[in-house]
């Protein structure tokens, strides 16, 4: 699997005579699985032409903060909350200068100061530039930012002096990243089963018993732990067009004995099992195979309870890392406690309906961790994103003890 893989990309170029290396590195990010924007500083330009950059990337080239012609604002906060990662390659002596003091005179430095993520740069420059105090200076205080320096090699340079200098070749620098970012996925490896969204159980062919549940918790949990690097499947119930990251597997389900199935076929080869699927409690004894009419009386409705799906993958554990959750609006602790041995559980994750901004349809979760001796961690409310990144620390921490 490639790591830049579904990765967005903002590409900048600075001008230096290395810039013709860049469409042949915009095509090898794109092989390996990366969406990019190249953004092109003002002399990049003299180097490398904007057309040959869009045609390679299918994206319009930016270089000036408004696009005249098509009276288009170039929104750099914007683009530094898109990215996944920005690349700075090649980076000249003067645009590293301008990183390292924060000068902002064009829409490249500008992007850079708004980004919010990995930032890697790959310097270019002629020998004694390179060598210079003040450049080394820049490349240690970027360094010192958590900035990413990908080393310049040693070679032939333009200036026809040989020495260090030269930006790595476009397939050195995407190995480079492959590497860097291969290293920051703790779950490499590692078979994740997770269960989001809600289960409905038919009444009958247009009717039928859920909850609202609407998986974003689950998907939320899915997306991060495939950043991670870890080989996910998602068994969801019915759900609105979420976002979900392109190397996950999604199995589809509708009811409680679909999810239970689904679940097993996968559950024997898995390391760890996060299910925070809703499941339906209750199911109809006997759905009806035709719509019900309105005007028949229906003064009872039959129900039986569903498959305890926790309650079964916790029998048949084995190497599985079980987490399961508990929603509830009093005595939460407590509950969610004795659920977590009845069940088998390795932890549970908390939540209530009384917190503001908590439970079902939020874009937000306010979480309590509780482990298998009891002990919790109680978080703040967050985006569930951020909930789901806290979810895979505690379950990291816990795996590696």
């Amino acid at each position: 699997m490639s790591a830049l893989r579904a990765k967005k990309v903002l590409l900048g170029i600075s001008g230096s005579i290395a810039a013709y290396k860049t469409p042949i590195l915009v095509r090898a990010l794109i092989k390996a699985g990366a969406e990019v924007q190249v953004i092109l500083t003002p002399s990049a330009a003299s180097f490398v032409t904007p057309l040959s950059l869009s045609t390679v990337s299918n994206k319009p080239v930016l270089t000036e903060f408004v696009d005249d012609e098509h009276e288009v604002w170039n929104n750099h906060v914007s683009l530094g909350l898109w990215a996944d990662l920005m690349l700075i390659a090649p980076a000249s002596a003067n645009t590293l200068s301008k990183m390292a003091q924060a000068s902002c005179d064009n829409l490249l430095m500008a992007t850079y100061l708004s980004a919010r993520c990995p930032v890697y740069f790959a310097p270019a420059m002629d020998l004694d530039m390179h060598q210079h105090p003040a450049t080394q200076e820049a490349i240690s205080k970027l360094e010192s930012r958590s900035n990413i320096h990908i080393p310049s090699a040693e070679g032939p340079l333009a200036s026809g002096l040989e020495g260090v200098g030269r930006m790595q070749e476009p397939d050195e620098i995407v190995a480079f990243l492959e590497k860097d970012l291969m290293s920051k996925m703790p779950w490499l490896g590692k078979k994740v089963l997770i269960t989001a969204g809600p289960t409905y159980e038919s009444i009958d062919p247009v009717r039928f018993i859920g909850n609202q549940s609407s998986g974003k918790m689950g998907y939320a949990i899915a997306n991060q732990a495939a950043e991670w690097g870890a080989e996910v499947v998602l068994v969801s119930g019915p759900t609105d067009n979420l976002t979900l990251h392109p190397e996950i597997r999604l199995e589809s389900v509708m009811t409680a004995d679909q999810m239970h199935r689904t679940c097993l076929s996968y559950y024997k080869d898995s390391d760890v099992v996060v299910m925070a699927a809703a499941v339906a409690d209750f199911k109809p004894k006997n759905p009806k195979k035709s719509k019900i009419k309105k005007n028949v009386p229906l003064d009872t409705l039959s129900l039986e309870p569903t498959v305890d799906i926790l309650n079964d993958l916790g029998v048949k554990k084995n190497k599985q890392f079980l987490v399961g959750f508990a929603l509830e609006t009093e005595e939460g602790l407590d509950y969610a406690h004795q659920k977590m041995i009845r069940k088998n559980l390795d932890a549970i994750v908390l939540n209530s309906l009384a917190d503001d901004g908590a439970g079902f349809g939020h874009d937000t979760n306010k979480i309590t961790f509780i482990k298998s001796d009891g002990s919790h961690n109680a978080y703040p409310l967050k985006s569930k994103k951020e909930v789901a990144l806290d979810l895979l620390h505690e379950i990291n921490h816990l795996i590696n003890e």
